[in-house]
């Protein structure tokens, strides 16, 4: 009697199960049967599990996204400043004979003149000279081979003011915008950022985008501080600006969260992702099972080996397996992903005991 009312009890705990409500699908309702490498699907996607063996091949389509943007090597530079148009010079001539032409004290400043869109400022005595493209100390001494024939004993203090062709404009996504004249060539960008008071501490994982030449270049703000070789030097006329990282993926199913997630770092592996969002449901997720939902480019779809075989492709992560869970440290997370945690097929039995003992208890 004792086994038939256990038996009576185990069945319709089932039967109960069968109609709760459940948080996400099975994994063979949303993909269906899955063999242990590809599968394409009927229904028009293929469906991989994320493994060493087909981990490289994936990698190798490349990513889902637009190409990301380039950024310039770095390279030292000269540390002089170099004369451009728009500078503001101011000369002092400095004359020790007697009956100066410069004036009885024979210190003589001259007007700040600027250097016009030839290269070229006027100069008393010698004219108009061509000092663009100098060093201050060759201007100088320039101005001073000139200067001799007319004055013998003169010698020349310069000193160079940027104008807006030795400027960059720091224009957003820092503490304090606004144009800054470059003190000498190779003046680095976290230089710059550094005088601008750093990046505004509201962006989410800030991403640096450089304008030059009519050309645009971006890089993550942490890559720049950690790879020494990004940290270029700033020409005069760049424009620099720095926002939010706007990637985005989806969580849902029997995972931590669910919801719209930003990329908390530029670089997101598909462990570090489920993590972040704290991980699976540890009373209906089927670990076995946490899908990443991915929708390529129709351009990009190739025969499996040069590209996906589909548009649509699911990576399967299983929890559960040392060599999944390796691949899956390495495979990186794309922007618009989805991340579906599916269910259990024991979960809803196992809510149904818990109700059951529930009631019992409650009944006692």
């Amino acid at each position: 009697m004792l086994a038939k009312g256990i038996f009576a009890v185990v069945a319709c705990l089932s039967l109960a199960a069968c109609g709760l409500p459940r948080g996400a699908g099975f994994q063979s309702e949303v993909i269906g049967t899955v063999g242990d490498t590809a599968t394409q699907n009927a229904n028009g996607f293929t469906t991989y599990k994320v493994n060493s063996e087909n981990l490289r091949q994936i990698q190798a389509w490349g990513g889902a996204q637009p190409t990301p943007l380039q950024w310039p090597a770095a390279q030292d530079q000269p540390a002089s400043l170099i004369i451009a148009p728009g500078d503001m010079l101011q000369l002092t001539i400095w004359d020790a004979e007697e009956n100066s032409i410069f004036g009885p004290a024979g210190v003589t400043p001259l007007q700040p003149t600027e250097v016009d869109a030839a290269g070229r400022i006027f100069v008393p005595f010698i004219g108009e000279l061509r000092v663009s493209g100098m060093a201050p100390s060759t201007a100088r001494q320039r101005i001073e081979e000139e200067l001799v024939m007319t004055v013998p004993s003169a010698q020349v203090q310069l000193v160079v003011e940027p104008g807006q062709g030795n400027t960059a404009n720091l224009s957003s996504g820092v503490t304090a915008p606004g144009l800054y004249p470059l003190p000498r060539r190779n003046f680095r960008i976290l230089d710059l950022f550094s005088l601008a008071g750093g990046v505004d501490r509201t962006l989410n994982a800030p991403q640096v985008r450089l304008v030059r030449d009519n050309r645009t270049f971006g890089v993550s703000y942490a890559r720049l501080e950690e790879e020494p070789g990004l940290n270029i030097a700033v020409r005069g006329g760049d424009r620099i600006y720095v926002i939010n990282d706007d990637r985005k993926f989806i969580t849902l199913g029997a995972t931590g969260s669910q919801s719209i997630v930003d990329f908390p770092e530029p670089e997101l592996s598909a462990l570090e992702a489920i993590a972040f969002i704290g991980g699976v449901n540890p009373g209906t997720a089927n670990p076995e099972g946490v899908l990443i939902m991915r929708e390529y480019p129709a351009d990009q779809v190739r025969d499996g080996i040069a590209g996906p075989p589909e548009e649509r492709v699911v990576f399967i992560i299983d929890l559960t397996d040392a060599d999944g869970l390796f691949a899956a440290g390495r495979f990186m997370i794309e922007d618009g992903d989805l991340i579906y945690g599916t269910e259990s097929a024991l979960g809803p039995f196992l809510t149904a005991v818990g109700l059951g003992n529930t009631v019992s208890t409650t009944l006692n």
